[in-house]
């Protein structure tokens, strides 16, 4: 049932994450190099700099949705006093 309640509160921050990353991949981007960053789509591109820009995207990303999503998480819980999730991750077997 926390699932259900959870969801727009994780669609929205999912949302404000992606924004988030999007103007501090720019900003970074600009210190790497004074041209747009290039994209899979360009026809015309240096692999070099392509790969260095879809590594600082994804990090940045990840790094970013991560942080938000457990910050949207540990307001719910405060909120509500569930935890809308696992508790701890899985032991390997």
């Amino acid at each position: 049932m926390e699932k259900i309640f959870f969801l727009p509160i994780s669609i929205v921050s999912g949302l404000l994450a992606g924004q988030i990353g999007k103007r501090l991949f720019t900003m970074i981007w600009g210190i790497v190099d004074d041209q747009e960053a290039p994209k899979a789509q360009h026809r015309q591109v240096d692999y070099r700099k392509l790969v260095a820009a879809l590594l600082i995207e994804g990090a940045l990303f990840a790094l970013i949705r991560g942080l938000v999503d457990h910050g949207a998480r540990q307001g719910y819980a405060r909120l509500t006093g569930n935890w809308p999730g696992e508790e701890e991750p899985e032991e390997e077997k």
